[in-house]
């Protein structure tokens, strides 16, 4: 029987580039080497050329409390968003939202839109399966799945029906690099994730996200649960990421959306106060909540 997912692979004939590589052997002597491998630019699932997210008038109750009030969006494309404010003002509610992870949260009741080029995944029925895969998720802690580092990255491709061994290797081994990762863990791709360190845990996360190709890469306070060194490699994976991914990151931490974010949101009691360029809003805090907040007036 044909995957339902079919229609998304393609011809294997494009998968593969070749490159030459000149470097020293063992013996001191240059020597080129020829390279085939993944190519970035192709798309097993997804072809999409451009990632527009727009949140229109979107309201947010779970039960009595009234979490998102008439939140209004949009996300550049291509760039690193980062969502600030105090604890508790709706940011990672925000970001659940758009992943659809709010859907089975008892109470809850959403209106208001949220176009993903143009589809509007909350009133069009969507089948959330495929909306997720749109939006890939790293959370505050790693979460790896209980399974090899190798299943990790394959487990959500072979979902959207990739089965052949080949292209599972080339997307393991293409999205564990892009990670960060491959060369650390190239010769225990079957030894389970939960053995490796927080720090690699996180970025198995993203491999395992990216792995899906989504559009826009969601992270809930990414780096909170990870030591210095880990949270510099992730952000400067993110740096690298936006060359092809649209980045909403939840950050409690203002240096850290000094020293990557694009374009800034600031959020307070579920509202959206200020947003513009991470210049603009920095040096520039149009609303007093803002000012207050970026001088340290509260936190």
């Amino acid at each position: 029987m044909k995957s339902l997912f079919s229609a998304f692979v393609a011809p294997v004939e494009t998968e593969l580039r070749t490159v030459y590589r000149t470097e020293e052997n063992a013996g001191g002597q240059t020597v080129r080497r020829k390279i085939r491998f993944f190519r970035p630019d192709y798309k097993f699932v997804r072809n999409d050329t451009e990632s527009e997210l727009i949140v229109s008038a979107l309201n947010v109750h779970i039960k009595d409390n009234h979490i998102l009030k008439d939140v209004n969006l949009t996300i550049p494309e291509k760039k690193i968003t980062c969502i600030i404010g105090p604890s508790g003002c709706g940011k990672t509610t925000l970001l659940k939202t758009l992943n659809r992870l709010t859907d089975s949260v008892e109470g809850v009741k959403i209106t208001g839109k949220i176009f993903i080029n143009g589809e509007d995944i909350i009133n069009s029925g969507s089948e959330i399966t495929r909306i997720r895969r749109k939006m890939g998720l790293i959370s505050q802690r790693p979460c790896p799945l209980p399974m090899s580092i190798f299943d990790n990255v394959a487990y959500g491709c072979r979902i959207h029906g990739i089965r052949n061994r080949r292209k599972l290797r080339m997307i393991v081994k293409h999205y564990l690099d892009a990670a960060g990762l491959w060369d650390e863990v190239k010769d225990r791709l079957r030894t389970p994730a939960v053995r490796l360190s927080i720090g690699q845990q996180q970025r198995l996360c993203l491999a395992r996200s990216l792995a899906v190709e989504p559009q826009f890469i969601l992270a809930d306070e990414a780096t909170s649960a990870l030591d210095p060194i880990s949270s510099k490699i992730i952000e400067e994976l993110f740096v690298k990421l936006k060359q092809n991914y649209s980045i909403v990151m939840v950050t409690h931490t203002l240096r850290q959306a000094l020293r990557i974010a694009d374009h800034v949101v600031f959020m307070y009691l579920g509202e959206i106060i200020e947003t513009g360029s991470a210049d603009y809003v920095f040096n520039n805090p149009q609303h007093e909540l803002t000012k207050k907040y970026l001088s340290g007036a509260f936190s």
